[in-house]
């Protein structure tokens, strides 16, 4: 692979929420948890599920599904949290499983239709087409509103 491929590549964490694979830039990503006891936080938004201690730091968590419109689901072995970093915060997503690291090249990448499988247009990144898979790219930054960013910030300083 020469210098200019590996500028036009990037490389992606692939989770899954139902039947739907998504991917979320590699730098984001802090690390990939277990599910754990978590704290639940009065007067939280539904999707907030709420706090865990993740090595002496209080993260907040977010079930991505419920954030999504998806129809909540016991946790399995498979569940993760998804530890991120959104705007210097950290946030713990729940997701059904996390499968996979990958590198995909920006040509594969595609503008997010209006509605993936539910999911608003504004929450994506683009659309990676993949040899037999699409995969659905976040952007963490507009998965959470500034307001949201605020309320969870908030809890954390609080807990």
């Amino acid at each position: 692979m020469n210098e200019s491929a590996v500028l036009e590549s990037q490389k992606v964490i692939v989770f899954q929420l139902g039947e739907e694979e998504y991917g979320v830039g590699v730098e984001q990503v802090r690390s990939i948890e277990r599910v754990q006891p978590i704290t639940r936080v009065p007067n939280a938004a539904e999707f907030v599920k709420g706090v865990i201690n993740l090595r002496g730091v209080v993260t907040p968590v977010l079930d991505l599904r419920l954030r999504f419109g998806i129809e909540e689901r016991e946790h399995t072995n498979q569940t993760r949290i998804i530890i991120v970093s959104v705007e210097d915060m950290e946030v713990g997503l729940i997701v059904d499983a996390a499968n996979d690291v990958m590198d995909i090249q920006t040509d594969a990448i595609e503008p997010p239709p209006e509605v993936v499988g539910g999911i608003e247009a504004d929450y994506l990144r683009g659309v990676a087409k993949l040899e037999k898979r699409l995969l659905i790219l976040l952007n963490l930054h507009k998965v959470l509103s500034k307001a949201e960013l605020q309320e969870l910030k908030s809890i954390e300083a609080n807990s």
